[in-house]
């Protein structure tokens, strides 16, 4: 069973500002000739890398709840310009919206056992991927998700 990651994706407000910055970025990597991957820096490199591997993905709480999720395929460390050991989380571009989940804030980031993990909306059956973002995250919130 794989592993995920959770972490707080802050300045989004919705999975819409979330798809909007990873284009803009993959725009910005293209035009500046680098590899179109979506990176997101952390400054803790997780231990536990080959369960994140294996299928692993990033859970995104956006507003109070575990709302996305993207595919992660690589983790790099590295140590910036001022010495100091990062970690590169490449994640696929691929924004998939889950069922929303009340989470309190945290810092940094956070292991997801996959018993735990909020299911994929295109899995959940019926028409609540097809509902607006913001009348999930209400419902949500109202403890009727």
């Amino acid at each position: 069973m794989p592993l995920h990651l959770l972490k707080l994706c802050v300045g989004a407000e919705s999975i819409t500002d979330l798809e909007e910055w990873i284009a803009e970025r993959m725009a910005q990597r293209r035009a500046r000739g680098e590899p179109a991957e979506q990176l997101h820096t952390t400054r803790m490199v997780p231990r536990k890398v080959a369960e994140i591997l294996d299928g692993g993905s990033l859970y995104w709480v956006i507003k109070g709840q575990v709302s996305a999720r993207q595919r992660l395929i690589d983790i790099r460390p590295f140590t910036d310009g001022e010495g100091i050991g990062r970690c590169h989380l490449v994640m696929e571009p691929v924004v998939v919206p889950v069922e929303p989940r009340p989470y309190r804030p945290f810092q940094g980031w956070r292991y997801l056992e996959a018993k735990d993990a909020p299911r994929d909306l295109a899995d959940h059956g019926g028409d609540l991927g097809e509902m607006p973002e913001a009348l999930r995250r209400e419902l949500a919130g109202l403890g009727l998700l």
